[in-house]
């Protein structure tokens, strides 16, 4: 059984890129917060949101200095990666917590879900028939 996450989202604060030291190597880490949001049908038939998640994603090296650099707040992207789950104990009351994380494999642009941009197709210009033939 593989461990792949593969969903759309939209990053929900601008990507963070850092600078963290790995077994004596210099490394780049980018921090994204994603919202997933969940749709389904009701009663009529209808697509209505119900609900979503956040989600904290890590894009390492070359691909995380790419995504602090091109992406930004409220972008969709499409993102695929590795779950993880951290557990810790919480210092006030004792109780276990946990939290899922993605370890980021690939992260694009989803631009599927662009409605504001619009294309203006410039008419064909008739095409001269070549004299020399």
């Amino acid at each position: 059984m593989s461990n792949v996450f593969v969903g759309k989202g939209n990053l929900g604060t601008a990507p963070a890129l850092k600078r963290v030291s790995v077994s004596g190597e210099d490394r780049a880490v980018c921090e994204l917060r994603v919202f997933f949001d969940e749709y389904n049908r009701d009663a009529q038939g209808e697509i209505q949101q119900s609900g979503g998640f956040w989600l904290t994603c890590s894009a390492w090296d070359r691909q995380a200095e790419a995504a602090a650099k091109l992406l930004r707040k409220g972008a969709r992207i499409k993102i695929e990666g590795r779950l993880r789950e951290e557990t810790w104990q919480d210092k006030t009351s004792g109780e276990t917590k946990s939290e899922f994380s993605l370890a980021v494999d690939d992260v694009t642009l989803a631009l599927s879900r662009i409605e504001s941009v619009q294309f203006k197709v410039k008419a064909a210009e008739p095409m001269q028939e070549d004299e020399s033939a």
